[in-house]
């Protein structure tokens, strides 16, 4: 029996009838088609249809969930955008705010509460000195002024908010350069630690370490791609950076700078790579200087300095004698218990210490300086504590070995009224329990 023939549309007006924005219509009209041309066609065409008709109806509803997204997106953009999700693949912006204006950019990834990964950290082996020289996190310098410990050797600098935290812009000088007050012009001692964060910004110079010595002045320039070590006697040397910290991937994020000076020795840490080891820098130095090229539109900016004595603590394979090991290297951002990352140094030689001493048992105490109440403090220092436990439990230490306790402010190692005070207060003890 001959099929009846029924007059249809051509392919291309199905198509301009499908891609209409009235989405309840175009789904009738694709509807009302298959219902014709599954009725029109024999049994033998009707397979090649069916994936026409399929091909069509995906083709309608992509074009209607493309849409409803650019509207959704559309409405966050106009109610302000606080909300609207970035494309992963999105670059950080790295155009810096004017150091004049109090603005806040968006916060890095708040720290997890959680245990710190040692897969990225695992053979991080930076531990601080001792004994603290120099600290700064400028939280007491209000936006817009100058910090009281530093001394402003050349061109301009001034305390801004960025990326939620408050950090020191050198914005004019070529070079800029600042240097910590301390009560004498040679400080550093033979083995010294220099910590700090850096913001490393596309549109910014790097920034300089300057470390003077008897010889002169030697130069440490780290930047996006590298670390170069400049001395004024002797060989230049340049470590690369690893792939995770290099060109366009150190953009926009702050990275923890460290530096162990061992007498002529010097080894420069990004984040958790040793990027740089200088066997004999040819001088001994005695101070030093934050220094580089800055600009308004590509300031040069860092924050959370820590200068001390002392450094590369090493007790892998000796027996533990000592009743008691106290660590500055233990770090927490301020008014939070979250482990920063730099923090495996000393956990991973602490980790090595109870390996190495099967029957060795801790206690993990939290200290604080006195600022804020003494309840609070008293809580914060537990739950750092307990954070400090909670790591090494995932590191592999039996919970049976280790207890937690916090006692604030109550125990100072020092005074309280001078930063460095403070600092030293701020520590991690691990005391032999039976």
């Amino acid at each position: 029996m001959p099929v009846r023939a029924i007059r249809v549309k051509p392919p291309q007006i199905l198509f301009h009838f499908l891609a209409s924005p009235d989405y309840l219509y175009m789904k009738l009209i694709v509807t009302a088609f298959a219902l014709l041309l599954t009725c029109a066609i024999p049994s033998s065409a009707q397979s090649a249809w069916e994936r026409a008709k399929q091909a069509a109806k995906d083709k309608v509803n992509q074009r209607v969930d493309n849409k409803t997204n650019q509207t959704i997106d559309t409405t966050l953009d106009a109610a302000g955008g606080k909300n609207t999700p970035k494309p992963a693949s999105a670059p950080a912006s790295t155009t810096p705010a004017p150091a004049s204006i109090n603005t806040e950019a968006a916060a890095n990834t708040p720290a997890s509460t959680g245990p710190v990964s040692i897969a990225a950290y695992q053979n991080y082996d930076f531990t601080p000195g001792d004994t603290i020289l120099f600290a700064d996190d400028f939280t007491t310098t209000l936006d817009g002024e100058f910090p009281e410990q530093w001394e402003l050797l050349h061109g301009q600098g001034v305390v801004n908010k960025q990326q939620g935290y408050q950090a020191l812009l050198l914005t004019d000088g070529y070079y800029a350069r600042v240097a910590p007050r301390l009560k004498t012009k040679t400080y550093l001692p033979a083995q010294f630690t220099l910590e700090y964060d850096v913001l490393m910004l596309e549109a910014s110079y790097p920034l300089l370490v300057m470390l003077q010595g008897a010889n002169g002045e030697s130069k440490i320039n780290i930047n996006h791609n590298s670390v170069d070590f400049d001395p004024r006697e002797g060989p230049s040397l340049s470590g690369t950076n690893p792939a995770a910290i290099h060109g366009e991937a150190a953009f926009g994020k702050w990275h923890h700078v460290a530096l162990a000076v061992k007498k002529q020795q010097l080894k420069v840490y990004i984040d958790q790579y040793r990027v740089l080891t200088v066997p004999d820098m040819h001088t001994t130095p005695t101070s030093c200087e934050m220094a580089g090229i800055g600009s308004p539109e590509g300031p040069l900016v860092f924050r959370n300095v820590r200068l001390a004595v002392g450094g590369g603590m090493n007790l892998i394979g000796q027996k533990f004698t000592d009743s008691k090991i106290v660590t500055h290297g233990i770090n927490f951002d301020i008014d939070k218990a979250a482990l920063r990352p730099e923090s495996m140094g000393t956990l991973n030689q602490i980790n090595r210490v109870l390996t190495e001493n099967p029957d060795l048992k801790f206690e993990v105490g939290g200290h604080t300086d006195n600022t804020g109440t003494s309840p609070h403090n008293l809580t914060l220092s537990q739950q750092r504590a307990e954070a400090v436990k909670t790591q090494l439990i995932a590191m592999g230490i039996s919970p049976t070995r280790l207890t937690a306790k916090g006692y604030g402010d109550t125990k100072p190692s020092t005074t309280n009224d001078i930063p460095e005070g403070k600092a030293n207060n701020h520590r991690v003890e691990f005391t032999k329990i039976p």
